[in-house]
């Protein structure tokens, strides 16, 4: 997941999108947040209940463990994710949605069901593109 440092150098009013230059706004950054390549399955996938690291890994497949980690704190530090690491032996860690994870999960599944159901216009779409070009 790319995880952009950009800065918002002028405040911006809420439901505004800041496009000046290279700065994003809090809101664009979110956004990238949530709908990353595993943003997205993350969310999807704690939607259900919760998870450890590993079968969320599982879960998800093919992504590495530096990108889930990196996906895991970027969720957690916007507040959707919740980390529960036990002091047990050995250590365990759960992630879960917080309450605001949920809305935002719920949006993107919706996003993904959408995808789902209209994969053949798309597909469509496509080939009647393709054609007309050649």
């Amino acid at each position: 997941m790319a995880v952009s440092d950009a800065v918002v150098t002028t405040p911006v009013p809420a439901g505004k999108w800041n496009v000046e230059g290279e700065a994003m706004c809090p809101h664009r950054l979110v956004l990238e947040h949530v709908t990353s390549r595993w943003g997205v399955l993350v969310l999807i996938r704690l939607l259900d209940r919760p998870h450890r690291f590993s079968e969320l890994r599982r879960a998800i497949g093919r992504v590495s463990e530096k990108m889930l980690t990196q996906t895991l704190q970027t969720l957690e530090r916007d507040g959707l994710v919740h980390r529960d690491a036990k002091p047990v032996i050995p250590p365990r860690v759960d992630y879960s949605l917080t309450d605001l994870g949920r809305e935002a999960a719920e949006q993107v599944r919706a996003l993904a069901d959408w995808t789902s159901h209209r994969m053949d216009a798309v597909l469509k779409a496509r080939e009647e593109y393709d054609a007309a070009r050649e």
